[in-house]
């Protein structure tokens, strides 16, 4: 097959990186692939056996229509058959178009959980507002048009296929559901930075609105009232950071919430910690929640992502309901207090993760095995 990939990730074009690997091991299991991505001025063209590598340098104000036109330029230059769009918003609305005219055939992946009422929501009576983007209600706009076109819908997780088949019903393909690769090697812990916690809770992931980190300070404060010598670290970096730094100052929990930002040993530095949290809003997937698992920490997430496929609340994993502080600190003070149940999760957890990404090993193939099937839809 020869397939185009369009892809929102330019650290394909790293030689040294995790994206650069995985895109050798999917051109091996497609026979010739094409990548196409916005980066900057120092990628350029690249083939390394029967994988393209081709960057695109542009503002962002003219990001669709020059992505357009050289992907159209590609499929007709490489007689590329299919065309695989990273998302069903803007690059799957590149994909669309540039497929016109042409015999390739349209193919979608959705990494995220679009259709989730927290996709636009800001929040409720029991939880801080956090501002969505504005650009999201556009985005599920855009994925209306663009997903009843495909001819092979991918997804990440059963919660993502099942919402997708309530809201589109026949207009779609049936979506396959093929998870992300996740890294089973557990790396050995890296300690904390010295801090007075007698128990650190630690949260990993980007500092967006959709990660709902102020429901996990507002639960912290709550649980200070009854346990002061608990912490928070907060491992990464994004849009979110100074405003986060705002609210734990107004929220005097200065002392109890340490900012680590971008970390390159977040997983070992997660497994020095005593629990993991999350209070993510949405999530297609969940990679963190494998993390946690194999480094056998006890987790407490929101109902989000794999949360009922991999891991079942109560058994594997303790669960909140999204943007509920409340219930976030409820499970915190429950770990704390109940020494038996935070042993015993994280054991089923991990044992949970490894069957998963057991069913999962053969990614390549999959997604080869998916991509072809849309020849002959």
């Amino acid at each position: 097959m020869k397939v185009l990939f369009i892809s929102n990730d330019p650290s394909i074009f790293t030689p040294t990186s995790d994206a650069r690997a995985r895109m050798h091991a999917y051109a091996a299991a497609i026979g010739e692939l094409h990548i196409i991505s916005c980066a900057d001025r120092h990628a350029s063209e690249e083939q390394e056996g029967n994988l393209f590598l081709h960057p695109v340098h542009v503002w962002r104000l003219f990001r669709i229509p020059v992505l357009t036109a050289r992907a159209h330029a590609l499929i007709v230059k490489y007689d590329i058959e299919i065309v695989s769009a990273q998302d069903p918003f803007e690059h799957g609305l590149i994909a669309l178009r540039a497929i016109r005219n042409t015999n390739a055939r349209l193919h979608i992946q959705v990494h995220t959980d679009f259709l989730s009422p927290w996709f636009i929501k800001t929040g409720n009576l029991r939880s801080p507002t956090v501002h969505m983007p504005l650009l999201n209600r556009y985005r599920r706009k855009i994925a209306h048009r663009v997903l009843p076109s495909a001819v092979g819908i991918r997804v990440v997780s059963e919660r993502i296929k099942s919402s997708l088949l309530v809201e589109y019903g026949s207009r779609i393909k049936e979506p396959s559901v093929i998870p992300i690769t996740v890294d089973a090697t557990v790396p050995s812990p890296v300690p904390l930075p010295a801090h007075p916690f007698t128990f650190a809770l630690i949260a990993v992931g980007r500092l967006e609105p959709e990660k709902r980190v102020e429901d996990i300070l507002s639960a912290l404060k709550i649980v200070l009232q009854k346990y002061p010598m608990v912490g928070l670290f907060v491992l990464g970096e994004g849009r979110e950071r100074r405003r986060l730094a705002r609210m734990t100052r107004s929220l005097g929990l200065d002392r109890h919430v340490i900012f680590l930002g971008h970390h390159a040993d977040a997983r070992a530095l997660m497994a020095s910690a005593q629990a993991f949290i999350q209070a993510s809003a949405y999530e297609g997937y969940g990679r963190t929640l494998i993390e946690a698992a194999l480094a056998r920490l006890p987790i407490i997430t929101t109902d989000v992502g794999i949360v009922g496929e991999v891991f079942k609340g109560y058994q594997d994993v303790l669960v909140a309901p999204v943007a509920d502080p409340a219930a976030l600190a409820v499970n915190i003070i429950g770990f704390i207090q109940d020494n038996a149940v935070r042993q015993e999760l994280p054991i089923r957890a991990e044992s949970a993760a490894l069957a998963h990404l057991a069913s999962a090993a053969t990614l390549p193939s999959r997604i080869a095995n998916d991509l072809a099937q849309t020849l002959t839809a």
